[in-house]
């Protein structure tokens, strides 16, 4: 069952977002100080602009252009502004909270014994065909098909043998952004606050 939106309190026709921008602060490469992707977002004229931890969770509020006209334009914006060929997939507030809803059954429920990652695909990649890339090693990796995302899941203790590194070789990695299970719930609690 998808869970309800949350009372809005913001302006009228406002939509609550989270923006998840792809290669950012990883190995010393695009470095981007959270306050100055912040004070990006809010000069482009988006609301309520939070950030969530270094590796590029934007939560904001935007009238009006959604979906892949959403992605272009934050793209343009921030390629412009920090010079980096920027990659960025948006989801509203309930497609993400559709993602937590629709997680497969027990996903996220043993963080001590197993690691969780959603695959956020960026279209037109859709679930099917990044499945039909994703290799799961038998006994450690478990990989399911979501709508626009994928769930995957290895065990903690066997991690090194887990095939999700795999994925970086593939043409589909450039269509898709990794969170991890922690951060996925964390950013819809922080697109509810």
């Amino acid at each position: 069952m998808v869970p309800k939106p949350a009372p809005d309190r913001r302006s009228a026709g406002q939509v609550r977002h989270v923006a998840l921008l792809r290669g950012i602060n990883v190995g010393g490469h695009n470095l981007i100080r959270m306050a100055d992707l912040r004070n990006c977002f809010e000069a482009a004229g988006f609301a309520d602009v939070a950030t969530y931890i270094q590796s590029g969770n934007v939560s904001f509020s935007a009238a009006e252009i959604r979906g892949p006209a959403l992605e272009r334009q934050l793209e343009r914006l921030l390629s412009e502004r920090f010079g980096y060929a920027a990659s960025v997939v948006v989801r509203t507030r309930d497609e993400l909270a559709a993602v937590v809803a629709r997680a497969p059954a027990g996903f996220g429920a043993e963080p001590d014994r197993h690691r969780y990652d959603v695959l956020f695909l960026k279209a037109p990649l859709t679930a099917a065909l990044a499945m039909q890339s994703v290799s799961a090693r038998a006994g450690v990796d478990r990989a399911h098909a979501g709508d626009g995302v994928l769930y995957f899941s290895r065990l903690a203790s066997r991690a090194a043998q887990s095939h999700l590194t795999r994925l970086i070789s593939q043409p589909i990695y450039k269509s898709l952004t990794i969170r991890n299970w922690n951060t996925t719930t964390k950013l819809l609690a922080l697109l509810d606050a």
